[in-house]
This record gives structure tokens, sequence and C-alpha cells, in this order.
């Protein structure tokens, strides 16, 4: 198999780091963890938790991390974990043409409950639905077809059947290290990880989530049901 760079476009609080130790797991693949994120800070001046660890460790000049994200490796997969929050209209877009993309959607009500417990919703474009909407639309303008949208609702119910519809659309091999992974955290976790990833640190496989009950106040609420209409357009298409 040649060598191959998938960007996998999340927004916040879904199972974007789950999904990266998968990939990791793999004997044939490297991960790169929010390669925007420092660019997004330093050029925003947004205030996120860990801020100025992320900026200083991170690279911020967004041309050098597109340098870096998308040159294919030499054999191999290279799997970018992407947050669609961290993309900024000044981005140039030709190189997406290189990558191969897929799409990982999650019910807006559960985000933003996920969210708040870590940092509170300003405002809609905290969640990246416009965004991520936006981003699928180009890639497949661009690519003549859609790339693949992973609901994770319904990837959790049977992750294997998933994951291997997701491979077979990437044309890569399902390698069954996917399932599972080692407990912990790893070396190629982002700063941020100390803030975000408790829960997946946690895990050693997808699970489904316990159930509980959403109660969202009015504010929260109104987010959510501006996301939805963005949310609901990707689903019909998720495998």
């Amino acid at each position: 198999m040649n060598g191959v760079n998938i960007a996998m476009w999340s927004g916040p609080r879904n199972i974007s780091t789950a999904m990266m130790r998968a990939w990791e797991n793999r004997p044939d693949t490297r991960v790169i963890d929010e390669p925007f994120y420092a660019h997004f800070l330093h050029n925003t001046g947004i205030d996120h938790p860990m801020r100025d660890a992320i900026v200083e460790q991170g690279i911020t000049d967004w041309r050098e991390v597109v340098e870096q994200i998308s040159v294919p490796p030499e054999s191999g997969i290279v799997y970018q974990k992407h947050i669609t929050t961290h993309w900024l209209g000044h981005y140039s877009i030709e190189w997406l043409d290189k990558l191969k993309h897929v799409f990982l959607i999650r019910d807006p009500e559960s985000v933003v409950a996920s969210y708040a417990i870590k940092r509170d919703v300003v405002d809609a474009s905290d969640l990246g639905y416009s965004m991520q909407a936006a981003l699928f639309d180009l890639i497949s303008s661009r690519s003549g077809s859609r790339p693949t949208v992973i609901d994770s609702t319904r990837f959790l119910k049977d992750p294997k059947a998933q994951l291997e519809e997701v491979c077979d659309d990437l044309r890569i091999p399902f390698h069954d290290g996917m399932l599972s992974w080692p407990l912990g955290s790893r070396s190629s976790d982002g700063v941020w990880g100390q803030h975000w990833y408790d829960s997946v640190n946690k895990s050693s496989g997808f699970a489904l989530p316990k159930a509980k009950n959403i109660n969202l106040n009015a504010r929260e609420q109104n987010i959510a049901d501006q996301c939805m209409p963005y949310y609901q357009a990707m689903q019909a298409f998720a495998i």
C-alpha cells in the first residue's frame, strides 16, 4: 500500500480521541493530534484551557502546519485528528486535494452537554458544526465525491462493521487492532490532553455511552438548536 494521509474532521466532545487511539493501534499508522490548534489560539486570541502551553509547544504558522501534514508518507498511514473549530478562513485549500477525508459527527445536544462540563459554551461557533458542513461541501466539490461520514451514535453500536466500511471506503485494509488499545495517555497526545482526555485515557476500546438524561439550560438549548440543521444535513450521508 502506498503511503496515505487521512484527515478526520470532527467537532469537539465527540469520540475523536478514541478514534485516534484506534488508528494509532494499527502497526502501519502514525497519528497527529490537532495540528492547527496552536495557530488557532495564537491567531484568534480565544481563551481555552491550557492556552499558553498549547501556543508555546505548538506550531503557530498555519503554512508550516500545512507543509507537514500534506506531504504523503513513503509508506503506511498518517492519521490526522482535526477539530473543525480550528479551521480559519485564511487557510489555503489546494492541499486538501492531497488527503483522504472522513467526517465524524455527533448530535448537538450531547455535544453541548459534554462540552459544558469542561468549558463554558459561548456560542455555536465553539462547536464547529457550520464549519464542518462547509468543509464537507468544499471537499465534496473539489473531489467530485462525498467523503465518508461517521455518526458516533451509530458507530458505537457496531464499531467493527463501521470501521470495516470506513477502511473499505479509504481503500485500506481493516486491522483488528483498531478495536482495542492500551490504557493511558500517549506521547502523540497534544498537551491539552491533560485537560480533555481523562475519559479516553481510562478506556481500552469503544463502548456505548452510559444512558443519561440531558438537561440543557435555555442558552445551551438554543446553541444546540442552531447546530442541528448542519448536523442533520451531514447525518443524511452517514454510514
